[in-house]
């Protein structure tokens, strides 16, 4: 009876045996249940801690809910305008009644704010606009807010408000990338004197590539000096490699600044030795943003470069050298291309992180070396401009991602290798 419920796929008769087909589905089913339980926690807090602000930040990028909220029956009056001549009388009525009721509330003050960051006075415009109203009975609210300031009678300030009349905008991320949109809405590259954002990030890149390719040229050969060591003298470097994590990089900070001023020892030393007749400067400058930074992450290309080299056999660099392969081509043919993973995580853990700089270029440079993240920093608490904040975030975070999809491709336990034909 127990194999013909079986057979038939229905449970067994009350009182019988469980067939061990289906004692073992109940067990992997419970082993699932607890995969799930265990996993389940960890996917929560990643989503909240991780996930969450990252689509909050992207968010941000485009957010634009001022307008939308101060003038809600202005926009629903221009959602059908041509954008081409001034729009009608309903239109003026429709805003002459949102500034009404909105007077004295923040709304109208994000509002003006928000118009204010495209051109340069429209703040003052909406502020003193709605000070002077409402409208008398039977008054025509075109000619009255014309009068009121000769603004509202320019296409040019109508197109702004349409413009912005939706909830969601490129303007952040356009301006993060030194374009703008013109009054009829096109594509356009900004002012010369608005144009600084490009040139932020380029600096930001330069920077950021300049100190991973030192830290790479330093931390090759250290790891590999590891690598190659017995356990005690290797477990001693790794500590001294470590001991810098122990130490705030604030206060690693205000050392360097000790060390490389015009009176500090270093220059000291090399003015001893006759190797400088005065001072270099070496602090408040590119060099020492670069010396500062070099060693606050040399670290993080140290250790993913001895991961990888611990595990290279050195059977096979002798086997080439046994068979009559020079030593420094057995090194570049054999152990290097090896070694390609842990260079390629190193140097990508170093760029990222080299990208968020704030602290140290802040500290040891000039306005000149400031990277991208000192004006994340500049929007988030100085203006509150949030959009401006989360735009120029949002190309750091795509070029980070950029790189990583680079590091999977070439550098990755997944990349392609190509072989070549011979």
């Amino acid at each position: 009876m127990a194999q013909t419920s079986e057979l038939l796929g229905s449970p067994p008769a009350a009182g019988a045996p469980v067939p061990l087909k289906l004692q073992l589905k109940r067990a992997e089913r419970r082993t699932k249940l607890k995969y799930v339980a265990l996993i389940v926690p960890l996917a929560v807090f990643l989503a909240f801690t991780f996930v969450w602000p990252i689509v909050e930040l992207l968010y941000r990028a485009v957010d634009n809910p001022e307008i939308a909220a101060a003038m809600p029956r202005t926009t629903a009056q221009l959602r059908q305008w041509n954008r081409k001549e001034l729009p009608d009388e309903a239109a003026f009525a429709a805003l002459a009644a949102d500034l009404t009721a909105a007077k004295g509330t923040p709304e109208i003050a994000a509002a003006g704010k928000r118009l204010n960051m495209e051109v340069t006075g429209y703040r003052s415009l909406v502020i003193n606009t709605a000070r002077k109203l409402p409208l008398e009975a039977g008054q025509s609210a075109k000619a009255a807010l014309i009068e009121i300031d000769p603004r509202w009678g320019e296409l040019a300030t109508w197109q702004l408000i349409a413009r912005n009349g939706s909830t969601v905008t490129p303007f952040y991320l356009l301006a993060a990338m030194d374009f703008t949109m013109t009054p009829d809405g096109h594509l356009a590259r900004a002012s010369s004197d608005q144009s600084i954002y490009l040139a932020i990030l380029a600096r930001t890149f330069w920077m950021s590539v300049i100190v991973t390719v030192w830290c790479l040229v330093l931390a090759y050969p250290l790891a590999y000096l590891m690598a190659n060591q017995p356990p005690r003298i290797a477990n001693l470097l790794m500590i001294l490699v470590l001991l810098p994590f122990w130490t705030s990089v604030l206060v690693r900070v205000a050392a360097w600044i000790v060390l490389l001023q015009n009176e500090g020892p270093i220059n000291r030393t090399l003015q001893a030795l006759g190797l400088t007749s005065e001072p270099v400067q070496l602090v408040f400058n590119r060099t020492g943003v670069y010396i500062a930074m070099v060693h606050i992450l040399l670290p993080f290309a140290v250790l993913p470069l001895y991961a990888v080299m611990k595990g290279v056999s050195p059977t096979l660099v002798r086997a080439a050298l046994s068979l009559g392969c020079p030593p420094f081509r057995s090194f570049w043919k054999i152990y290097f291309p090896q070694t390609l993973p842990g260079i390629g995580a190193g140097g990508l853990l170093v760029f990222i992180l080299a990208m968020g700089y704030y602290i140290t270029p802040a500290l040891l440079g000039s306005p000149k070396e400031q990277m991208a993240s000192y004006f994340v920093a500049f929007y988030t608490n100085e203006t509150v401009n949030w959009g401006m904040a989360a735009a120029l975030a949002t190309i750091l975070l795509v070029a980070t991602l950029l790189l990583y999809v680079v590091y999977a491709r070439y550098f990755g336990p997944t990349r392609v290798r190509q072989v070549k034909p011979r």
